[in-house]
């Protein structure tokens, strides 16, 4: 009897996150579409999906933060972990900020902040540089995220769809 484990491919996991993190800021960055407390709440679980990416790329964080003034680096990956620095300072800004305006979540929790507009105002711009740099940050990726669809999402669809190619028949030689 076969009893092999199957076990989840970390590319798939981080597809799987990648996208969900994608969908959450889309529809976050509408919350007059979503309505407040989603918008709120979705940024909550946001930040903690970020965490989450973070500690599943650790090692990368690490490796590359110790090569990063190496000479031998490559240019990419220097642009991909200051694009990724960035965005983290960035996302750290809007969930700071989301939180000293928050009017739905906090508030459900029991806990009042008193707003200032400096505030809003640093949440609307971080948002505002997020789009910026997500979208910066998904061009540079744009080569593993067409492969991952290709292989992960694509091809199986295809594979489900194609049509069965009927037996050919064996013809035995002539003796």
């Amino acid at each position: 009897m076969n009893t092999s484990k199957r076990t989840l491919s970390p590319t798939k996991v981080n597809l799987v996150l990648d996208c969900t993190l994608f969908m959450a800021y889309l529809i976050a960055m509408a919350p007059r579409f979503s309505g407040l407390p989603v918008h709120e709440w979705l940024g909550v679980a946001f930040a903690a999906a970020i965490v989450t990416h973070l500690l599943l790329h650790w090692d990368w964080i690490i490796n590359t933060t110790k090569r990063i003034f190496n000479a031998a680096l490559h240019q990419k990956q220097r642009v991909n972990y200051l694009l990724n620095l960035l965005l983290f300072i960035d996302v750290v800004l809007i969930s700071l900020s989301g939180i000293m305006i928050s009017r739905a979540a906090l508030p459900a929790l029991g806990l009042q902040v008193q707003a200032a507009f400096a505030w809003r105002g640093l949440h609307t711009l971080s948002a505002n540089v997020a789009l910026i740099l997500l979208g910066t940050h998904i061009a540079l990726h744009w080569q593993w995220i067409g492969n991952t669809f290709n292989r992960y999402v694509f091809a199986p669809i295809e594979l489900r769809f194609k049509p069965m190619q009927p037996a050919r028949p064996t013809t035995e030689a002539n003796s």
